[in-house]
């Protein structure tokens, strides 16, 4: 059986991939696939210790998580697809929308 740590490490790692996605990209699409990293290392880590701790509560938020996540997913590829069809671009450098 594989221990706790292992699965926390994994998902520590996988947090920190997503964390320097969202920093260092300037693709919209990148930042969110990079927030839905963020998201799945949370859900291991919950599935992990929901696991560890024999307890179905953990696994019970994961299923509020990824219902969030899909409707995240939704609404922010559809502002993308509308803020390409505006601007012609999705870098977030070149998307100013809210100055004057």
């Amino acid at each position: 059986m594989v221990e706790l740590n292992y699965y926390l490490g994994l998902s520590s790692i996988l947090f920190a991939i997503g964390v320097i996605g969202v920093l260092v990209r300037r693709n919209a699409i990148i930042i969110f696939m990079s927030i839905e990293l963020m998201f799945n290392s949370i859900n291991l880590s919950l599935i992990s210790f929901s696991s560890f701790l024999g307890d179905v509560t953990g696994q019970i938020l994961v299923f509020f998580i990824i219902a969030v996540a899909a409707a995240e997913a939704a609404i922010g590829l559809a502002i993308i697809i509308a803020l390409f069809r505006n601007k012609g671009t999705v870098n977030i450098d070149e998307i100013n929308i809210l100055k004057w």
